[in-house]
């Protein structure tokens, strides 16, 4: 931001000829800080450094990084406590800001982000939502569930097993809904999502290329 010329005389004025230092110049001209120390930087002068004042907290830091170390997960508040017992006179408030500043941050994850193009790739699944009773049987209630990897939209069919017959009837049913076939199915889980004992393989049934994919815990239809 651009000061007139008057307000750069005074301030420089108030520093050599009055000695002011740069917060008294600040605040007599009503004026940021770092306004003042600019003007000063331009006409040559040094660049001033600015000490930050000292912290109750300052004494108990060695205490709270080692403790933060060993209890990455441990609240502000057992944490509080803890120096409190230790002589620590602050307010709670502003503990809970040292903390976060020195609260050791989790390792950033790498992940790979699958783009794929509209109807190229659909994901396939069976979720397991506990039994219903059926009359007196008690029988699994299997969702069988396809993704489309492009728009992330999502097709659900409950089922009472996950044998071979209801998997293609999932697959007739989202080809319908959608109406439209992707050309690639991805099989989470086990391999025996997609194919049963007696060796049909789905992919071959339905004339789609597919793909099984290991378990993983953050698979997208987990």
């Amino acid at each position: 931001m651009t000061i007139p010329p008057e307000l750069e005389a005074q301030i420089l004025r108030y520093h050599h000829v009055e000695k002011w230092p740069v917060g008294t110049i600040a605040k007599q001209l009503g004026v940021h800080h770092a306004t003042v120390s600019r003007v000063l930087i331009q006409a040559g002068l040094p660049r001033i450094l600015r000490h930050p004042k000292r912290s109750k907290a300052d004494p108990f830091l060695p205490f709270i990084r080692q403790t933060l170390e060993t209890f990455p997960t441990l609240t502000a508040s057992r944490l509080y406590a803890m120096v409190r017992e230790r002589g620590y006179t602050g307010q709670p408030d502003h503990f809970r800001h040292i903390v976060a500043c020195h609260r050791p941050r989790p390792t950033a994850e790498a992940y790979l982000r699958l783009r794929t193009l509209p109807g190229e790739q659909a994901q396939v699944d069976w979720g397991h939502f506990g039994h219903v009773m059926v009359g007196r049987a008690r029988r699994p209630l299997m969702a069988f569930v396809m993704v489309l990897s492009y728009s992330r939209q999502i097709f659900l069919r409950f089922f009472l097993d996950a044998r071979l017959e209801n998997f293609l009837r999932g697959h007739l049913a989202a080809f319908d809904a959608w109406q439209g076939v992707a050309r690639v199915k991805r099989y989470i889980q086990s391999p025996e999502a997609a194919n049963d004992a007696r060796g049909f393989d789905v992919a071959d049934i339905l004339g789609v290329e597919s793909t099984i994919l290991i378990p993983s815990a953050s698979s997208p239809l987990k």
